[in-house]
C-alpha cells in the first residue's frame, strides 16, 4: 500500500521506473511518448550533458544557503540568461518552480513601487483563463475560475480582463487585427477604472498554456499592451514558465511579438526536468531602485539559488543556446502543425488546431460549424487522458477550456529532440484516444 498522497486519490498510476529519450518506461516495461506531461522534458529524459552537470556539480557542493552565499552555477546561469534576454531585463531570481517565480514577481512589483515612493500602488490586472501557479498569489492572478473556485474566499482581489483568444471571441467580420487592439484596450478601460495611481502591474502568458491550450495573441496584440503599461507607468510582467526555454521556437516566446517585459518568469524547460527550478528575471531599473534604496528584497525560500539546480539549468540552457534547439522546435512545430491538419483537419469535433513551435494546442467541439462545445458531463478531456495512456502516449487534455468549466482541449509539448517518425507516432496514437473518448 503507498503511503504517497497523490494529485487524484481515485487514480492508479503506473510507476515510471526509466526514461530514454522521448519515452518514459513504466514498472512493466511499457513505453509512453512523452508529448506534454506539462511542458517539461525539452531535451528528453536522458541527455548526458545535464546528467554529467548534476553528478559534477553534487560531488562539489550540494546546497549553499544564499543568505550566505553565491554558486559558480547560479552565477553563470544568470549571465547565459542574461546574455539572451530580451530588452533590459538585467538581474535573474532563482526560484524552485513556476508558482514560486510568479508569486516572486507579483512581490517584486508590489516593493519596487515601495521603494520609488508609489505604495498606493498594488493592484494587478491579469486576464480571464489565465493560469500563473498554484500559491495564493499567483492564484490570484490566474483567471481559470474552476482552479480557483474552492479557494475564493482566501485569494487578493485582482482584475481580470478578457484573454487574447481569436478563435472562441472574435466576432465575425471583425479582422484579427482589429480584434486584437480591442481587447488590448481593455486594458486602459481597466486601468482608468481602478485608477492609474493604484495599478502596479499587468501579467499575462504570451501563449497561453494549461487553460486554453497553446493559445498565441494576435499580431499587434503585445505591442499596444507594451505602449499602455509604458503610457500609465504599469510594470509588464510576462509569465513564459510553460511557453518560454525554446518551447515556441524562441528561446523567450515574448521575442516573437517583438516586446520585451520589465519582469518575466521562467520554469518548466529551465531545468527541463532534470531538477526542479525556475526564476524571474527584472530589469536594470527595477534592481537598481532596490539595490539604491532599502537593499533588501523583502522574499525568499530555502532553495533558491539551489547549486545543484542552478548546474542542471545551466546544463540545459547550454544545450539549447549551442545546439539551435529553439529552432528546431520552430521547424520540428510546423511539421507537427502540417500532420495535426492532415489527420484532424476535418474531423467533425475538432474546431481548432493552434500553437507555436512543439507546443501545440486541439480544441474539441460538439459542433465544428457553431463552435459550441461538449457538454462537461460528458467529461471529454479526462477520456481522452485515459484512452491516450492506454494506447502509450502522454499528453496534457484539460477541460474548461471556455470559462473554466465548458470546454476541452488537448495540449502538446513534446521534446525539441522529437523525430518526424515520433511526430507520425504521436498522431496516431491521439487519434486513437479522441476515436474512443468521442
Amino acid at each position: 500500500m503507498s503511503h504517497v498522497f497523490p494529485r487524484h486519490t481515485k487514480a492508479e498510476l503506473p510507476v515510471a521506473v526509466g526514461g530514454d529519450g522521448c519515452y518514459l518506461i513504466d514498472a512493466q516495461g511499457k513505453r509512453y511518448l512523452d508529448c506534454g506531461d506539462a511542458a517539461v522534458s525539452c531535451l528528453g529524459h536522458s541527455n548526458p550533458a545535464v546528467i554529467h552537470a548534476v553528478r559534477e556539480q553534487v560531488q562539489k557542493i550540494a546546497f549553499a544557503h544564499t543568505g550566505f552565499m553565491t554558486s559558480e552555477p547560479a552565477e553563470a546561469l544568470a549571465d547565459l540568461l542574461i546574455q539572451h534576454a530580451p530588452g533590459s531585463l538585467d538581474r535573474v531570481y532563482f526560484v524552485s518552480g513556476g508558482s514560486e517565480a510568479t508569486e516572486a514577481a507579483i512581490k517584486l512589483a508590489r516593493q519596487y513601487f515601495l521603494e520609488i515612493g508609489q505604495p498606493e500602488r498594488s493592484r494587478v490586472i491579469a486576464r480571464r483563463q489565465s493560469y500563473h501557479g498554484n500559491t495564493l498569489g499567483a492564484l490570484s492572478a490566474g483567471g481559470n475560475a474552476w482552479r480557483r473556485a474552492q479557494f475564493a474566499p482566501m485569494l487578493i482581489e485582482m482584475s481580470h480582463i478578457a484573454p487574447c483568444y481569436e478563435y472562441a471571441e472574435k466576432p465575425e467580420g471583425e479582422s484579427s487585427y482589429d480584434y486584437g487592439q480591442r481587447v488590448a484596450n481593455e486594458l486602459e478601460v481597466e486601468i482608468l477604472r481602478l485608477g492609474p495611481e493604484t495599478v502596479m502591474a499587468f501579467m499575462a502568458e504570451p501563449v497561453v498554456g494549461a487553460t486554453l491550450g497553446a493559445v498565441p495573441a494576435v499580431e499587434g496584440y503585445y505591442k499596444r499592451i507594451r505602449e499602455i503599461c509604458d503610457q500609465y507607468g504599469v510594470l509588464l510582467i510576462l509569465d513564459e514558465v510553460m511557453c518560454g526555454m525554446g518551447r515556441t521556437g524562441h528561446l523567450f516566446a515574448c521575442d516573437h511579438d517583438g516586446v520585451a517585459p520589465d519582469i518575466l518568469c521562467i520554469a518548466k524547460g529551465l531545468g527541463a526536468g532534470y531538477q526542479p527550478i525556475g526564476a524571474t528575471l527584472c530589469t536594470d531599473r527595477i534592481y537598481d531602485a532596490i539595490r539604491n534604496g532599502s537593499g533588501f528584497f523583502q522574499h525568499g525560500h530555502t532553495y533558491v539559488g539551489h547549486p545543484v539546480a542552478t548546474a542542471a539549468a545551466l546544463a540545459v540552457v547550454t544545450e539549447l543556446t549551442s545546439r539551435d534547439l529553439p529552432a528546431r522546435a520552430c521547424d520540428m512545430g510546423d511539421k507537427l502543425q502540417a500532420k495535426l491538419e492532415a489527420a484532424f483537419g476535418q474531423h467533425p469535433n475538432v474546431g481548432d488546431i493552434r500553437g507555436r513551435g512543439l507546443f501545440r494546442g486541439i480544441e474539441l467541439v460538439a459542433d465544428r460549424d457553431t463552435r459550441e462545445p461538449f457538454d462537461p458531463a460528458r467529461g471529454v478531456a479526462a477520456k481522452i487522458k485515459k484512452a491516450a495512456v492506454e494506447a502509450g502516449l502522454i499528453c496534457y487534455p484539460m477541460s474548461g477550456t471556455r470559462d473554466g468549466r465548458r470546454g476541452d482541449h488537448v495540449l502538446l509539448a513534446p521534446p525539441f529532440i522529437i523525430e518526424e517518425p515520433q511526430l507520425d507516432e504521436l498522431v496516431e496514437k491521439l487519434s486513437v484516444a479522441i476515436s474512443k473518448a468521442i
